[in-house]
């Protein structure tokens, strides 16, 4: 994957989780997460995670379904996981 392409994906959606990433992409997590770590270094896409409620009352959530990636300025307010209703 070349990082402008990573780039063109999360400008086109907006937002997308690390495993929304990792799935378009066809690699794991990590290697996903380290692509998108370089774009956070520079302050180009902001991680964020789920709302305060995902992942801690049930943890049936994936975590890498949890870890949300934002294009652009950093977001004021939490992120909602699409289809998790916890």
């Amino acid at each position: 994957m070349i990082l402008s392409q990573l780039k063109d994906y999360l400008r086109e959606r907006g937002q997308a989780t690390l495993l929304d990433v990792a799935l378009h992409f066809g690699i794991d997590p990590d290697t996903a997460r380290g692509m998108l770590e370089i774009w956070v270094r520079k302050g180009r896409i902001h991680r964020r995670m789920a709302t305060a409620s995902c992942g801690t009352r049930c943890s049936q959530c994936d975590s890498a379904a949890t870890e949300i990636y934002v294009w652009g300025e950093a977001p004021g307010e939490p992120v909602r996981v699409p289809g998790c209703t916890h």
